[in-house]
């Protein structure tokens, strides 16, 4: 399905082929490169009430018009943007400590110190321990700050150094949860964000059956999708426009080739297939498109849970204003109707264990799930390093 769009915004999205390696597909011209922020938010645990397979837009916004299909949530920074996108709830991250540590006069300053100056994690003799445990106080305390000042949930980034670990990451969880129980957040407000490696998605599914919600990251296979909906997880994230950057330069990969083939976007095409896959076989899951680099991604989204978007394309969106005898339509491309109609093969419907995870993962999900975990890894050692620098913090 498509969306109708203004004469005058037309422009924006003209269609270019993608060229290099074995993919052709249309590219939408992206109004920014995408740019990691200090962290992301993501919305209240909430489906889209809209029922329609289409609204006349109206007196209203292009903004207006697809909120009333997917939840549209800011790719921001709690620092700024507050009052015109305020976020609908939060994360913790190590990102997001290393921006606090370069902003002394923030209001989660003190949260960072408390944890630098607490004494059960100051009385550790051997380094590694102390570090650690200054690390979990302050993404605690910075979560907890957060979830006073959000609607939504807080997520809370589990240490990507654990990636490959199922009972270190169970045990990881266990920790944060004891330490928000101290705090008196309660656990309806949390989620904990697990990579997911096949020892994620397990440990997700641990958690999941203990009553403590997940949110699992750097989808970027349709195994991936499945196995998080199989083992229950609440959220899970799929990076839309870093599975197009891949198949940019790129080939080898049978699942991005079958998208190509057919003339889809291979992260649009993810999406798809992991929403009608989680919606037809009745997954409690709740799928989040990220990534996204142009307002016609978004269009081609519509009826998915969640959508990250960029600070650009929301005020893009919030500045396009449709009038009544226009009647432009946005079509809602995913849809519980849509995904009953979907057929699956045979191989999409497997029980997924290890092996048959890992040999339908492909090399662009292997690839950017190891650059992903390293991202988070490298800004795990850079908090560690910093926390070094500045421990103890004054008046300890």
């Amino acid at each position: 399905m498509s969306v109708s769009l203004p004469s005058t915004s037309s422009a924006l999205f003209a269609v270019s082929p993608l060229q290099e390696g074995n993919c052709s597909f249309p590219i939408r011209s992206s109004t920014a490169n995408f740019i990691f922020k200090l962290h992301r938010t993501y919305p209240q645990l909430r489906a889209s009430s809209s029922n329609a397979s289409s609204i006349e837009t109206g007196l209203s916004t292009e903004l207006d018009a697809v909120s009333s299909f997917s939840e549209i949530v800011p790719d921001t920074v709690i620092f700024d943007d507050f009052e015109k996108f305020p976020p609908t709830a939060a994360t913790a991250s190590s990102s997001l400590l290393l921006g606090i540590c370069s902003l002394p006069d923030t209001i989660f300053r003190s949260a960072v110190e408390t944890a630098l100056a607490d004494s059960e994690c100051y009385g550790q003799k051997d380094p590694g321990v102390r570090m650690s445990c200054f690390l979990n106080k302050a993404l605690v305390n910075v979560g907890g700050d957060l979830s006073k000042l959000v609607p939504g949930r807080v997520s809370t980034e589990v240490d990507a150094r654990l990636a490959y670990d199922t009972h270190g990451i169970i045990r990881k969880v266990h920790d944060l949860l004891k330490l928000y129980n101290e705090l008196g957040v309660s656990p309806e407000r949390l989620l904990f964000k697990i990579p997911s490696t096949w020892q994620g998605i397990e440990a997700s599914r641990v958690l999941e059956s203990e009553g403590i919600q997940t949110h699992l990251t750097f989808v970027y296979s349709f195994s991936q999708a499945a196995a998080a909906a199989q083992a229950g997880a609440s959220v899970i994230q799929i990076f839309i426009g870093r599975l197009r950057d891949w198949a940019r330069n790129h080939s080898g990969d049978p699942e991005i080739e079958a998208a190509c083939r057919r003339g889809e976007d291979p992260g649009l095409a993810l999406v798809t297939k992991a929403y009608n896959y989680i919606h037809k076989y009745g997954f409690k899951s709740k799928l989040m498109a990220a990534a996204v680099r142009n307002k016609q991604d978004i269009f081609s989204l519509l009826g998915v849970d969640y959508i990250i978007a960029p600070l650009k394309i929301l005020q893009s969106l919030k500045e396009s204003i449709t009038s009544p005898d226009e009647k432009y339509s946005f079509v809602r491309s995913l849809s519980p109707q849509s995904a009953a109609a979907y057929n699956f093969s045979e191989e999409d419907l497997v029980k997924w264990d290890q092996l048959s995870f890992a040999s339908a993962m492909g090399p662009a999900a292997e690839e950017l799930l190891a650059a992903g975990l390293e991202g988070y890894v490298n800004q795990a050692k850079r908090v560690e390093e910093l926390f070094g620098k500045i421990w103890p913090p004054p008046n300890v």
